[in-house]
């Protein structure tokens, strides 16, 4: 990652000045539903970020859709099929690109209905959620969270990266999902997330993130 100029802020303000930013965005493709990223370890917390600029969104006044990645899990027989601790079956195989691109990016797409299905999977019980789909209306924001999201080609209009050090990213992994590290590793190295998207959130310390985008 080259240099770059980060600024101290707080959590608050941060969802603030993104949902500022969030208000003027217009997708590239023409469709009428932007579409953003909130990447990042699960240690990371995305998703707190993207409930945060959803709340935000919701004071001025624009519909938003928070969507975890952690919805949308290959079934448990997939996942696991190389044993519950590997790394690089975490990296390429427990995502449902297929599942996602079916029932959440497509509907966006131009002339799609904007019928989104929120999750499919429960991550835990492995059981379909049946979750009722979610009509967006044109305007309406995607805020889809999760790791490992910026190796895979999804039209997203901004991303939003929210990075830990990997000493802060250890610490704050709980020691059972230490196997995931060297998956983060690989994806720093493959992916360059931090150069890669347009907003990056250095979060070593929880109190005092620092941002540039």
């Amino acid at each position: 990652m080259g240099r770059v100029r980060l600024e101290a802020i707080t959590w608050e303000r941060l969802g603030d000045l993104l949902a500022d930013r969030l208000l003027d965005l217009s997708p590239d493709d023409g469709s009428p539903w932007p579409r953003i990223a909130f990447d990042g370890a699960p240690a990371a917390r995305p998703g707190d970020l993207a409930r945060r600029v959803s709340d935000a969104l919701r004071i001025r006044g624009r519909s938003s859709l928070v969507v975890g990645a952690e919805g949308f899990l290959r079934p448990a027989s997939l996942r696991f099929e190389h044993g519950h601790r590997d790394p690089d079956a975490y990296y390429d195989g427990w995502l449902d690109t297929s599942a996602l691109w079916r029932e959440v990016f497509g509907p966006l797409e131009p002339g799609g209905d904007g019928r989104v299905l929120p999750d499919l999977r429960d991550p835990l019980t492995d059981r379909a959620t049946r979750s009722p789909y979610v009509q967006l209306p044109p305007g309406g924001l995607l805020l889809l969270h999760g790791p490992l999201l910026l190796r895979h080609w999804f039209p997203f209009d901004l991303s939003v990266h929210v990075r830990l050090s990997p000493g802060a990213l250890r610490r704050h992994t709980p020691e059972p999902e230490h196997w995931t590290l060297p998956a983060f590793e690989r994806y720093e190295t493959e992916t360059d997330p931090g150069a890669t998207a347009d907003v990056l959130i250095r979060a070593d310390d929880p109190r005092h993130p620092a941002w540039s985008g």
